[in-house]
């Protein structure tokens, strides 16, 4: 199976085979800025799904930990308030 590269610019999305340099220095003369990512498939349609997938779970991470961290912190400042208004 190839390995596939990402370059991105705006919403524009290209992928390319990872030892296709001279696509790659041309797209990067466009102003495409390569991504992180490099995926093994059968074809394109497959890796252009897998990336799409990877950047879904980054996002739901991210907001995972955002909102925990606030519920955690609402949390704390209630309980916090319940104690001072006992005492």
């Amino acid at each position: 199976m190839p390995d596939y590269c990402f370059f991105k610019k705006g919403k524009h999305m290209a992928i390319l085979e990872r030892s296709d340099a001279e696509g790659a220095s041309r797209l990067a003369g466009q102003g495409y800025k390569k991504q992180f990512e490099e995926i093994s498939a059968p074809d394109t349609q497959r890796a252009l799904a897998r990336f799409a997938d990877i950047r879904k779970e980054e996002k739901t991470t991210v907001h995972a930990f955002a909102t925990g961290s606030a519920f955690i912190a609402l949390t704390t400042g209630l309980l916090m308030a319940a104690v001072f208004i006992l005492q």
